[in-house]
């Protein structure tokens, strides 16, 4: 009996590898195809980063209205009250008074790119719309920022007049002309500094008093204005123009308010209207002795005119994202906003809607007091 010697075995045809097959040439189709896949996607992800004409709405930063708020940078930095009121007793508050802020990319700011707004059509908290929605056609970046910081000044007056005003002080208020719209007809009657008094025999003390005056005169008819000039009355017959489709004296209104508590509103890198109503309620909230929050943590937005009418703004949906994101429990919203709300609300937020600073006040007091269940929503 034989054995086979261990160790390699030669191989045996079967085993023996197959011999390299040439490959055959690509055909004509396969190679445009192959192409034309390449282009396509090259030109795909070129596109993402086109700039478009889109702006993007984003949930921006909260600030509680009755903390603080850094000013400065580096060594010069320093934390101040954002709402410093002097003049006047202030009490402590154990909650949270947030006013909510809206990033914006696109038109006079940055460059919207198509991936970022394929992004924000996808994202619950984000809005693709438009640039020219958004932002005044023909404005520079700076021109932007002048305006947004403007509205933002004049916010913060309206919202202390209407605090103080709610608080039950007397709040004189003085309407001056500041200039005229070049090319009205206000241009060759008006001075500046002309102080407004009447509106066709209707007494004026406030800008709102006079905008409701102009609301039942038709664009183009004449009204006597009624001013003092240099110390001396003198009635002035303007023809009014059209703004936004009502009557305009076509003149630059400056209010001067006598506040008998000196307020300072301190805020840096946010602008426009919208936080009026939360600066109002940290004044009141400031100046009453009772903890009205007691540690709660409401949200909110909304204009506010001297009268204390709460006004719509923009960006609802994305102001809602943001209180929730920064721990909110409660958000106050513009009743003419609510079309906006329904069905955009966070889970574990709840929505108060409200049409006036008393309405605010009260919900507020609502809130603290764990009293809210009937308070008026969105629905």
């Amino acid at each position: 009996m034989t054995s086979t010697p261990p160790g390699p075995q030669p191989l045996l045809p079967d085993d023996a590898e197959p011999a390299a097959q040439p490959v055959p040439p690509a055909s004509p189709r396969t190679v445009t195809l192959g192409v034309s896949l390449l282009l396509t996607t090259l030109l795909a992800a070129a596109a993402l980063v086109l700039p478009t004409a889109y702006a993007v709405r984003m949930p921006g930063p909260t600030e509680n209205t009755l903390g603080t708020q850094t000013v400065g940078e580096g060594d010069d930095a320093r934390e101040e009250q954002l709402v410093d009121v002097q003049g006047a007793r202030t009490y402590p508050s154990t909650g949270e008074l947030r006013l909510t802020t809206v990033s914006v990319g696109g038109g006079p700011v940055s460059n919207v790119f198509a991936g970022d707004a394929l992004l924000a059509w996808a994202s619950p908290s984000r809005a693709a719309l438009p640039a020219s929605v958004v932002f005044p056609q023909q404005v520079s970046r700076e021109e932007q920022q002048e305006q947004s910081a403007a509205q933002m000044t004049s916010s913060q007056q309206a919202a202390t007049a209407a605090a103080l005003t709610e608080l039950g002080y007397d709040v004189p208020v003085t309407l001056t002309v500041a200039g005229a719209v070049e090319d009205a007809p206000a241009a060759d009657v008006v001075a500046a500094d002309d102080v407004i008094r009447s509106l066709d025999g209707h007494p004026v003390a406030t800008y709102d008093e006079l905008l409701d005056l102009l609301a039942g005169v038709t664009p183009g008819d004449d009204v006597v204005l009624g001013v003092e000039r240099d110390g001396r009355p003198e009635d002035l017959t303007v023809t009014t123009t059209e703004g936004d489709g009502r009557a305009a004296l076509g003149v630059y209104v400056a209010a001067d308010y006598d506040f008998p508590v000196d307020v300072t509103i301190r805020i840096e890198d946010i602008g426009g209207p919208s936080a009026g109503m939360m600066f109002a309620l940290a004044i009141i909230d400031e100046l009453t002795p009772e903890d009205e929050l007691d540690g709660a943590v409401v949200a909110g937005t909304g204009t506010i005119d001297v009268d204390g009418r709460v006004g719509p703004i923009g960006g609802i949906v994305q102001k809602l994202r943001g209180a929730e994101r920064d721990g909110a429990e409660w958000f106050l919203a513009p009743a003419d906003n609510c079309d906006e709300v329904v069905s955009n609300v966070p889970e574990g937020l709840r929505v108060v809607r409200v049409a006036t600073l008393a309405e605010a006040r009260d919900a507020v007091e609502a809130i603290g007091a764990r009293q809210a269940d009937g308070l008026p929503t969105c629905s």
